[in-house]
């Protein structure tokens, strides 16, 4: 049976990345259905009678529960997820309790998760389906004092590659997308772990120089079009790309990161951020 996507579920739509692909997938001819905590988006996305902003919190599996079976009530079908709502914590691993740890995993991860579970059911049904989850080129790329982000979208890269392996007999495709710093509103939503606030840490200084760093290379990123531009080319392909990098040097990075030797790779980072 000869399938496309029409009906498209995306988190994380109301700012940055998710935005830009809410509005690029709308204006490709998809019927998107753009989920964030505040249902809302940029005036700039109206006047499109394609796009659909929805309520949707990834943290609570009521909202997730909710939203999926009301498309699907409305439209019969899901063909495509993309799961993009995230967070970002900064601190020492040192200085990060449990439960900021949590927060990091909670929407990042489980939030896909909780996503990507209540919609296979669908998929599997109607034997055809595309899930794209937003992981980063941090999941390869070790970052010092964003531990818990590079563990946290890492987890979210092999999720989706172990389950491309089990949902492949059913006809459903998997890609993870793995975007370098990009010039969005994430970077001032990032948190900074309590005890890094310390002025007195003997992490401090190494801590404020690296995020730093990060922050001044994100401002500096590529637009968040350029990733909800390949979101949209992967869902209009015929066999999605296991994991997609935007932008040659990230594709570079991440070559380099497979080939060099880890002692070298660390050293190369610890130049930069630490």
């Amino acid at each position: 049976m000869n399938q496309h996507v029409s009906v498209v579920l995306l988190t994380g739509g109301s700012s940055g990345i998710g935005a830009e692909a809410a509005r690029m997938l709308a204006d490709a001819g998809y019927k998107v259905y753009a989920g964030s905590r505040r249902g809302t988006l940029p005036q700039d996305c109206a006047g499109r009678d394609n796009l659909f902003p929805v309520v949707l919190d990834v943290n609570s599996q009521e909202s997730v529960s909710a939203v999926v079976a009301e498309i699907l009530n409305k439209e019969g079908r899901i063909d495509a997820v993309v799961c993009n709502a995230g967070n970002g914590i900064a601190g020492a691993v040192e200085q990060t309790s449990v439960d900021e740890a949590k927060y990091q995993f909670e929407t990042c991860f489980f939030g896909a998760h909780r996503v990507i579970r209540e919609v296979l059911p669908a998929m599997r049904a109607q034997k055809f389906g595309h899930i794209i989850t937003i992981s980063s080129v941090a999941a390869t790329v070790p970052i010092p004092y964003q531990t818990f982000y590079s563990s946290a979208k890492a987890a979210v890269l092999i999720y989706t590659k172990a389950l491309s392996l089990e949902v492949k007999g059913f006809g459903i495709q998997c890609c993870s997308i793995l975007p370098g710093d990009t010039k969005t509103g994430f970077t001032a939503a990032r948190k900074v772990t309590k005890d890094s606030e310390d002025t007195s840490s003997v992490y401090y200084e190494t801590f404020k120089k690296s995020v730093g760093r990060m922050e001044h290379d994100e401002q500096n990123g590529m637009p968040a079009r350029k990733i909800a531009g390949a979101i949209v080319k992967q869902l209009g392909r015929r066999r999605m790309s296991p994991t997609c990098t935007p932008r040659i040097d990230y594709k570079a990075i991440n070559f380099l990161v497979r080939i060099l030797p880890t002692r070298w790779m660390l050293w190369i980072v610890g130049k930069l951020y630490a």
